[in-house]
């Protein structure tokens, strides 16, 4: 007889407080991966966007939920280069049940163990803003010394994004919130913009003078970053976080920009062995730069799992930068 966990699920689309709990079965591991006791799970945008718009590959029942941090109990026979009760983080496959879980299956290959030294609160958090962000700036060659533009840098992608940049010794600028903006100075940003202000782009006109920018990273629509290619120099990067662009917004044959398409979870369908065992890496390295205190993550608000609802509910309304995270 097949175990049984405790899980929020989907039945059809709605709101997240229509999420129904429910015990559900724990499916037997196939040999590549790993059951996980979640210990904190990390909500997300793409969670409450997904529970709300019709999904082919989702029926009723599935367990929403893409990020989670916890314990592995079990693992499959093919996992060797993992062990049971070692701490670890996960980014999940949308088409498979997620993290709003007391237990999930996860790819063994996805799995990022989580160094002593960083919380399960900070393990939890990363996944999905930490990566996509890691994704972004790998995108573009060569940002040593480069004019950059975060769009959107007090969400949870959009801080890490600019830190990473920073770190790479690109110059720097940034659109938030003005409650955001010291943060983000302290950071070592040039000049903030408030996204408000509905000239903020003549105002970074006229802070870069005569140069133009390197790179665009636009973490709000693929409507908003198509306005950003005006400010791009000859052979700029256009990076799309948030949606993706169909077509160019300069004309032919002038600045010749090039555009990016980010899409963490696409990796799980498309992406390489080889693929994710760099990404995993790029994330151990995240960690133990969290651990180390050297990449600052957005301030936490942590509910118990039965609040889960009221929590992605309450993500959905609030631009502050705040993570949220459930304690299983």
């Amino acid at each position: 007889m097949q175990k049984q966990t405790l899980s929020w699920c989907w039945s059809q689309p709605g709101r997240p407080d229509e999420l129904e709990l429910n015990h559900t079965a724990i499916p037997y591991l196939e040999d590549d991966q790993v059951l996980i006791a979640n210990s904190v799970t990390g909500l997300n945008p793409v969670d409450w966007k997904f529970i709300e718009q019709p999904f082919d590959l989702w029926q009723p029942g599935h367990v929403p939920g893409v990020d989670g941090m916890g314990v592995i109990i079990a693992k499959g026979s093919r996992v060797t280069h993992l062990r049971i009760g070692m701490r670890v983080c996960y980014h999940t496959n949308l088409r498979t049940n997620g993290s709003f879980s007391h237990h999930t299956m996860v790819s063994a290959k996805a799995v990022i163990p989580v160094p002593d030294g960083v919380s399960d609160e900070s393990a939890a958090a990363l996944p999905c803003p930490g990566l996509t962000a890691w994704q972004a700036m790998k995108k573009v060659p060569e940002l040593k010394g480069k004019r950059v533009l975060v769009s959107g840098a007090g969400g949870a992608v959009g801080s890490i994004l600019t830190q990473l940049l920073i770190r790479q010794g690109a110059l720097v600028y940034a659109t938030a919130s003005s409650i955001n903006h010291a943060r983000l100075g302290h950071w070592g940003v040039i000049q903030s913009f408030d996204y408000k202000d509905d000239d903020w782009r003549q105002q970074l006109r006229q802070q870069l003078g005569s140069h133009a920018l390197y790179a665009a990273f636009d973490l709000v629509s693929g409507e908003h970053a198509a306005t950003l290619g005006a400010l791009l120099g000859y052979y700029g990067h256009l990076v799309c976080v948030q949606d993706r662009l169909e077509h160019s917004p300069v004309g032919p044959f002038t600045t010749c920009i090039s555009l990016h398409e980010i899409a963490l979870g696409a990796m799980h369908q498309h992406g390489s062995d080889a693929q994710w065992a760099e990404l995993v890496s790029a994330g151990q390295s995240l960690l133990a730069d969290i651990g180390r205190g050297a990449l600052v993550l957005p301030k936490f608000q942590l509910g118990s799992f039965e609040q889960l609802p009221e929590s992605l509910t309450e993500l959905k309304r609030n631009d502050r930068a705040i993570k949220y995270l459930i304690q299983n």
